[in-house]
């Protein structure tokens, strides 16, 4: 399975690229992450919980950057083992570039599973992966930016507060 996509970050592309290594970031924007520990340079270790169709696992297993390029690109590979339940591994190269107005995040994602999720079908497991890509850098994108202006009406901050992303409200 391969999802190639991007997302226009209204944010400089070493905020986005500090973003894209923080383990705190990336736990809080991986749907169903239990836990993430490690570092960019030794590789992370996450528990993520999931339910694929019938399918519900906790899946424990490993996360590395390599190909790093500072303040460029890298690419992403992890494989989570799932018990009876199967096996997920995959990649994505993701990028960075300029644009008018903050970044460009560009992402090609591969993934594969096994066992019982391979048993689901394709077109559902298709769907499933870009529901969590989709998930994952809609949340990336909210907490490097903030909240947009419907979320202020939910959680009552003020336009100042709005426009804090990750970084401002670690240093606020």
């Amino acid at each position: 399975m391969n999802l190639t996509g991007s997302r226009e970050i209204a944010a400089p592309r070493a905020e986005v690229w500090a973003a894209l290594n923080d383990p705190e970031v990336l736990k809080a924007c991986i749907p169903g992450c239990q836990e993430l520990t490690g570092s960019p340079a030794d590789g992370f270790e996450a528990t993520v919980v999931q339910k694929v169709g019938p399918v519900k696992a906790t899946f424990k297993g490993a996360v590395t950057l390599s190909d790093i390029v500072d303040g460029e690109s890298y690419k992403i590979s992890g494989e989570g083992k799932g018990g009876a339940a199967g096996f997920a591994k995959g990649g994505a190269d993701v990028s960075l570039a300029d644009i008018e107005g903050g970044t460009e995040l560009s992402y090609d994602v591969e993934a594969k599973v096994g066992g019982k999720l391979a048993q689901l079908g394709s077109r559902l497991i298709d769907g499933f992966a870009k529901k969590m890509a989709d998930q994952f850098f809609e949340r990336f994108q909210v907490a490097v930016e903030g909240p947009d202006e419907e979320d202020d009406e939910v959680t009552g901050d003020t336009p100042e507060e709005k426009k804090k992303g990750w970084l401002k409200r670690l240093v606020s």
